[in-house]
C-alpha cells in the first residue's frame, strides 16, 4: 500500500476521531470539571496529528534525499555553512557572567550561548538582506 493512501486513511481517521469529540462537546453542560477533560482529549488529539505530520515530513525528506544524491549533495553543503556561521558566533560571542535583578547569576557558558544565539541572527540577517539587496540590484541591471 501507497504511503500516500495510509496517510490519507490515518489523517481521516483522526478527523472522525475530532469530529465526534467537537459534537459530544455541543451536548455537554458547561463546567469546570467537564471541560478539563474535554481539553485533555482535544490536545491529545492534536499531539498525535502533530506527530503524524512530523514523522511523515521526516519521512519524505530523506526518503528524497537518498534518491536525489544531488539534493542530497546541496543540503548537506547548507548544513556545513550554517555550522560555520555558527562557529563563528560561538568564536565572537561574549562569555561574561550576568547578575539579575532577584539575585540569580547567568553562568558565563549559558550567556556565551545566547550570545552564540544573537549572533547567529545577527548574521544570518545580514546575509539574508544582502542576498536580497544583490537580486534586487542584478534584476534592475537586467
Amino acid at each position: 500500500m501507497n504511503v500516500y493512501k495510509i496517510s490519507k486513511i490515518v489523517v481521516i481517521i483522526i478527523g472522525i476521531i475530532a469530529s465526534i469529540l467537537f459534537v459530544s462537546t455541543l451536548g455537554m453542560e458547561i463546567s469546570m470539571d467537564n471541560n478539563s477533560y474535554i481539553v485533555d482529549y482535544f490536545i491529545y488529539v492534536s499531539y498525535l496529528a502533530m506527530a503524524i505530520a512530523f514523522f511523515s515530513v521526516i519521512y519524505f525528506v530523506f526518503k528524497n534525499l537518498i534518491t536525489h544524491k544531488d539534493q542530497l549533495k546541496r543540503a548537506l553543503i547548507s548544513l556545513g555553512l550554517f555550522a560555520a556561521i555558527v562557529l563563528v558566533a560561538f568564536i565572537l560571542a561574549d562569555s561574561t557572567e550576568v547578575k539579575l535583578k532577584d539575585g540569580g547569576v547567568i553562568s558565563s557558558f549559558s550567556s556565551k550561548l545566547i550570545s552564540t544565539s544573537l549572533n547567529t541572527f545577527y548574521i544570518l540577517a545580514i546575509i539574508s538582506v544582502g542576498v536580497l539587496g544583490w537580486t534586487g540590484f542584478s534584476k534592475i541591471k537586467r
